[in-house]
């Protein structure tokens, strides 16, 4: 991202912008899991509705029961008008249109006069603390849509031992039932992360995976736990859990680009775009919330 536009009406920093959001996001996202690990982005993007579109199909998996043997199927009389295998299903996948949710935007002004900073290490340096910016946004959002697409809520009465034992082992009972394939994780406020850490359950003597010294841990009853502020949460909630990957969130950048301003002696530096997540209807069940009861 070096050099000035001393010469250049418009410096556009699209491709640049990209990938730092790119990166900002895998090591500060706390849901990032969630979402595959990483954050779809685009560079300059037309200012369309639609993010992008894939290939879905809702026809469930037909299992027969047997192979029929029946000498008039597939042969004798049924020669020609019938099989062995049992009926046929036609698959069929319909394309869905995945649309942009909301938006974001950025605007400053870098005046030659008063900035004290090499011009271009100023440029790189708010690209920077811009991209932390908005993968902040993008978490926030990225919980609340975890919370709006839950399938179900688990209620926790309080953060007593055996209250937090159980809930973990209705929530694993939940995924067994499902018939869940894939590593399941609990996003977790700080108050229950150290309920966690603090149960019996995760002694030494058990070979736990918990560190108290540190405060840590990685593993608690089949999922893996994840500390979140509690300001990623919605009112009243303690936990969100899941199957990892079961999610996408994207952004469509319009525009990252420096300026030539006609107010001051400078570069006003802008910035757009639009964003989303997404999951597919029949992922939805793999997603969990937990709340205090009454709340």
């Amino acid at each position: 991202m070096a050099g000035e536009n001393n010469n250049q009406a418009v410096r556009s920093y699209q491709k640049q912008f990209k990938e730092l959001l790119q990166a900002v996001y895998q090591k500060q996202a706390y849901f990032s899991e969630f979402f595959g690990g990483g954050l779809e982005a685009l560079d300059g993007v037309t200012h369309n509705k639609t993010a992008f579109s894939i290939k879905t199909s809702d026809i469930p998996v037909v299992i027969g029961t047997e192979y029929n043997k029946d000498p008039d199927v597939g042969f004798g009389k049924g020669t020609s008008n019938s099989t062995r295998f049992g009926d046929r299903q036609e698959i069929i996948y319909t394309d869905t249109d995945v649309p942009y949710t909301w938006e974001w935007v950025f605007h400053e002004g870098i005046d030659r006069h008063t900035v004290n900073n090499d011009f271009a290490a100023t440029i790189a340096d708010r690209s920077e603390l811009q991209a932390q910016a908005k993968v902040q946004l993008f978490d926030n959002k990225g919980g609340l849509f975890i919370s709006k697409v839950a399938d179900k809520t688990f209620e926790l009465a309080n953060l007593s031992n055996d209250v937090v034992l159980k809930l973990f082992n209705d929530l694993s009972n939940a995924y067994v039932n499902m018939e869940a394939v894939g590593t399941k994780m609990a996003w977790v406020k700080p108050e229950l992360y150290n309920a966690i850490v603090d149960h019996p359950l995760t002694t030494s003597a058990k070979k736990s995976g918990a560190n108290i010294d540190e405060n840590g841990i990685l593993r608690f009853k089949g999922f893996q736990i994840k500390e979140v502020p509690e300001t990623k949460f919605q009112t009243g909630e303690y936990a969100y859990t899941s199957i990892t990957g079961v999610g996408k969130q994207f952004t469509g950048i319009n525009t990252t680009r420096t300026i030539e301003s006609e107010d001051f002696d400078g570069v006003a530096f802008q910035g757009a775009g639009k964003a989303g997540e997404f999951i597919l209807p029949a992922n939805k069940k793999a997603v969990l919330k937990v709340m205090l009861s009454g709340e």
